[in-house]
């Protein structure tokens, strides 16, 4: 048993100390993706450092934009899928453009573990310099990147293995400096987990947090499977209020494959899509304001409620029979869109739907009175007009 269990341990160390786990240093371009390199002397760490750094398609095309930024840890050879990833989001209004900052490598085990590896199945004597290596980031790397590009105020970071260990570490050691971490497949094994315990005291003495965190594992076992489910179980049970958590367990999922397996999710649930959830909405339509306020400060754009994703909450009510609620929504989409015509025709929808056929006729002229020949629905409107005129007339 003491044999397997040593067997394990050097293969746990294998994959969490290798080269393969930041992945191979591929700098070729992405394609439509502009990228510069910077390679400049860090005084923090006293060595020379090297980022690479890709910019958005719009970024020249749109002077007066602002990005929020992702920092990817183990280098560029994980900006093709990330950047992959977020493009198919961006194409379905899940997410934004963003930069995205790729740190290379030079000691990776000294620079991303908080704590020396006393723990004689790993390589004792390693790591410890993480608390450097933040302060190499907030101090030297982000004024850079904030004085050299358009960034916005939402920053994110990600790494797997050492590098998600590090994630976790930056939001225990400075909570607002990143709005979102990513950790696959963290080495909490590290040290008697000695991560896991310094994150479930913060958790536990943390009321709130506004912050992000995902987390995921493949198919690891033994201490690293033991010590990742004390993790992942704490983060769950403690409700610390604005804290989203995100966990995934890959079966048959290689630990150099978490990555892939759980970049889509990552970040399909980090950021918050242009059509507002119906599980979002409360009964006050405040609740919409708050929505777009989140979703404005996490693009880096204001993003005011439109009118087709607000109409959308209404029909959806409508669609569950909570008439009085869909008709409280259309009336604030008018409020917001007075002159839409199909602001209008959706709340004649409403009133229709709960019975009331004059106020269906009215919201019907309203939007009629708006509307041209040029409106693309406009005998669907007549027509609606003169049904409604009809059975306002019989009852």
């Amino acid at each position: 048993m003491r044999l397997l269990t040593a067997v394990f341990i050097c293969s746990l160390f294998i994959f969490y100390s290798s080269s393969t786990l930041a992945e191979p240093d591929l700098k070729q371009q992405t394609i439509g993706y502009p990228q510069h390199t910077h390679t400049f002397k860090s005084a923090v760490l006293n060595e020379e450092r090297t980022v690479v750094v890709q910019l958005p398609k719009s970024y020249q095309s749109e002077p007066n934009k602002v990005y929020p930024v992702i920092y990817r840890l183990d280098g560029a050879g994980n900006i093709p899928l990330a950047s992959a990833v977020i493009e198919r989001l961006q194409n379905n209004n899940r997410a934004p453009e963003v930069i995205i900052v790729a740190i290379e490598n030079t000691n990776r085990l000294r620079d991303l573990y908080p704590t020396v590896n006393k723990e004689p199945q790993g390589p004792v004597g390693e790591g410890g310099g993480a608390a450097k290596f933040l302060a190499f980031i907030e101090q030297e790397l982000m004024p850079l990147i904030n004085k050299s590009y358009r960034t916005h105020n939402f920053n994110v970071i990600a790494g797997g293995s050492a590098a998600g260990v590090f994630a976790l570490y930056t939001m225990q050691a400075n909570p607002e400096l990143f709005q979102a971490h990513i950790a696959y497949s963290p080495a909490v094994w590290w040290n008697y987990g000695a991560s896991v315990k310094s994150t479930k005291s913060f958790i536990a003495k943390t009321k709130k947090l506004n912050s992000y965190v995902y987390i995921n594992i493949g198919e690891e076992a033994g201490i690293m499977r033991e010590r990742y489910d004390e993790l992942q179980q704490a983060m769950q049970s403690y409700k610390v209020r604005e804290l989203r958590f995100f966990s995934d367990a890959f079966d048959g999922v290689s630990h150099n494959l978490t990555s892939v397996a759980g970049s889509f999710n990552a970040y399909h649930n980090l950021f918050l899509p242009k059509q507002m959830p119906i599980s979002d909405l409360t009964d006050d339509v405040a609740s919409i304001d708050a929505y777009y306020q989140n979703l404005s400060q996490q693009w880096g754009e204001q993003i005011a409620p439109p009118d087709r994703a607000v109409r959308s909450l209404g029909y959806n009510l409508t669609g569950s029979k909570q008439f009085d609620r869909a008709i409280e929504v259309f009336k604030y989409n008018i409020k917001n869109h007075p002159k839409s015509v199909d602001a209008f025709s959706a709340l004649s929808y409403g009133y229709e739907m709960q019975g009331d056929t004059r106020q269906a006729l009215e919201q019907m002229e309203s939007a009629l009175e708006i509307a041209d020949d040029s409106y693309p629905y406009i005998n669907y409107l007549k027509e609606k007009k003169a049904r409604l005129q009809t059975g306002l007339s019989k009852s």
